[in-house]
């Protein structure tokens, strides 16, 4: 059994001792400049994750950008009319549970915690951080910090965006002299072509490539990929949340 200790946070599974506490940043709600749409995190690259975390043994918080209620993309949600993450029983068994609805009501800002309280961090992707997470000067200090402090620091798919812009206490790009992976080029061109426009303001994989002294890989599209140098971790997409949560309890055993 699980139980709550916070309305946001997730206590581990199976009664055994609590290892630790991880936090998990997800972007509040926005608009897409793009297209329109409302935008939020990607279902699967929350639930997958926070599964491994929890049968772990590690607890788990889950903030946001602005914090308060948090919504999905729609496409990711396993009910939704579209049917393109029907698949998603993982994310489907979390929606059953009034404890991770809860979880979504009410986050607390990402800029009311203390790096000291975690573990690791991980950063949940989705479309809202492409405007939500660039440039976002308190993410970069909170994940630097943590990265600095020699813990594991995670990031999946478009949340991978910070990596273009985070620096170190020193100034250099946490990235230099990084082997590393986020949404491919591929990948957006595939999502792209699917519903008919362009979707994305840019492109991670188009982006990073412009920064020296950075080595950024993919895998085939779509394909579970991820990527552990030093205390840095990250999944290319979706299906690759999973994989980096569990390069990062590896991490943390």
């Amino acid at each position: 059994m699980e139980k709550v200790i916070e309305k946001n946070t997730y206590v581990h599974a199976h009664g055994m001792p609590s290892k630790g506490k991880i936090l998990m940043v997800a972007s509040s709600p926005a608009v897409s400049q793009q297209t329109g749409w409302p935008i939020g995190f990607w279902a699967a690259e929350l639930t997958h994750p926070l599964r491994v975390f929890q049968e772990a043994g590690y607890d788990v918080e889950l903030v946001s950008t602005e914090g308060g209620k948090l919504e999905m993309d729609a496409y990711s949600s396993p009910t939704d009319a579209s049917g393109y993450s029907a698949h998603d029983v993982i994310s489907l068994g979390y929606l059953q549970q009034e404890r991770f609805k809860a979880m979504l009501e009410n986050t607390r800002k990402l800029s009311e915690v203390d790096p000291q309280d975690y573990d690791a961090i991980f950063l949940v992707g989705g479309q809202g951080p492409m405007y939500t997470f660039r440039g976002n000067k308190a993410l970069e200090r909170l994940f630097a910090s943590f990265y600095e402090a020699g813990k594991p620091s995670a990031a999946v798919c478009h949340s991978t965006t910070l990596l273009l812009e985070a620096k170190k206490s020193n100034g250099e790009l946490l990235v230099a002299g990084k082997t590393w992976t986020g949404f491919a080029d591929a990948e957006e061109e595939y999502a792209d072509q699917a519903v008919g426009m362009k979707i994305q303001p840019y492109r991670i994989e188009s982006e990073a490539q412009k920064i020296p002294g950075t080595h950024f890989k993919v895998a085939a599209p779509f394909s579970s990929y991820a990527i552990k140098d030093g205390n840095l971790i990250t999944g290319q997409q979706q299906n690759s949340g999973a994989a980096a949560a569990e390069m990062v309890v590896e991490l943390l055993g």
